[in-house]
């Protein structure tokens, strides 16, 4: 039987299928989730729970049992609590490697950050969360330049890397910062290789049937990294070759699912930011003709990106064009329809929903 590479990566993200409880255990689950929009991060989680509520994703984040943060790529991810230090502890490196560059245009050095970070810690010690621009306050006071978002941003990022900051509690809509070693207790370190083998268990039991280029996309790892990932933990996954590619994946427990159903994915969604081949799921000459609008998020229906859409708020309600490539059959636009008012639902609007196919 052919790899069905869209029904398994479906159940696999647990888009359809057992869904969880708890946003934590969605994200432990998928080992890492892209959080670089916040509202569409949330309801990415909200899209892998039964009966989730913004209020529950938003109670997790405030606890600290998920953080936000910079962990891979580099871009921020949602990681749970309980594996931002091994993780960081892989991947740090390479993150730090990839903003050397971008460091040293903008006059940053180890000093600095060495400088940045004590100052950094003596103003949070004892609980306290502060935003960014506090913290750039902080820095002034401390002698260490943060002028421009930039350069603020990356001795932020940096802080984050080496461990030292988190996510804290969002104040007033706003997020802030907050010491690591405050937010989540210590844990028994782990080798290199042991959290090696574990996020790449994660990727594949999650992600699968995925290929090598994209494990080393989604993670930021080396591909020599990614192959010796795979060769610790051989025996625990399968080996595919489809239309000449090989896919890696582990066989998860079967599952219930409606696979037959449409879905809003926010703009940075795993189920296609997590592949460096998107072609399974979505074709891109397509998207890039019919789909101008950059900040467009993509519709998947039945496992394959079929449009568009776009939301924004007005009087209280939450106004989202639905642009499809090609005219919806009438099952298609009735589970378009329930997707959207299920998206206006989770944040509690009411919902004015349109679809225009272009002409």
């Amino acid at each position: 039987m052919p790899l069905d590479i869209i029904r398994r990566r479906l159940r696999n993200q647990r888009l359809s299928g057992g869904r969880f409880t708890t946003p934590e255990d969605v994200v432990s689950w998928l080992g890492a989730v892209q959080a670089q929009e916040y509202a569409d991060s949330k309801w990415a989680l909200s899209l892998r729970m039964r009966r989730a509520t913004d209020t529950a994703i938003e109670r997790a984040l405030s606890n600290g049992t998920i953080l936000r943060t910079h962990v891979l790529r580099p871009t921020w991810h949602f990681v749970a609590a309980a594996d931002i230090r091994w993780m960081l502890s892989l991947t740090a490196p390479r993150v730090s490697a990839r903003m050397a560059p971008y460091n040293r245009h903008l006059e940053l050095d180890a000093a600095t950050f060495r400088r940045s970070e004590r100052a950094i810690v003596r103003a949070l010690q004892g609980g306290v969360h502060l935003t960014r621009q506090e913290l750039k306050a902080v820095l002034h006071g401390a002698g260490v330049r943060a002028d421009g978002a930039q350069k603020l941003a990356h001795l932020v990022m940096q802080a984050e890397i080496d461990a030292v900051i988190c996510s804290g509690a969002r104040r007033a809509n706003q997020p802030t910062y907050a010491l690591l070693d405050e937010r989540v207790p210590p844990s028994p370190e782990r080798s290199r290789d042991d959290a090696l083998a574990e996020l790449t268990r994660r990727y594949f039991t999650s992600h699968g049937p995925a290929q090598i280029a994209d494990f080393a996309w989604w993670s930021g790892l080396t591909t020599g990294d990614v192959r010796r990932g795979i060769q610790m933990i051989d025996g625990e996954l399968h080996q595919e070759v489809a239309d000449g590619k090989t896919y890696w994946f582990r066989t998860a427990a079967a599952s219930r699912g409606d696979d037959k159903t449409a879905y809003l994915l926010g703009l940075y969604d795993e189920y296609l930011i997590a592949y460096k081949d998107r072609s399974a799921a979505l074709d891109q000459s397509r998207w890039v003709r019919m789909i101008r609008d950059p900040f467009s998020a993509p519709i998947v229906v039945n496992g394959k990106v079929v449009g568009g859409w776009r939301r924004s708020v007005k009087a209280g309600r939450m106004v989202i064009a639905v642009t499809p490539f090609a005219p919806l059959r009438r099952s298609e636009a009735a589970a378009i329809d329930a997707a959207a008012h299920a998206y206006a639902g989770f944040f509690g609007s009411e919902l004015e929903l349109s679809i225009t196919v272009p002409s």
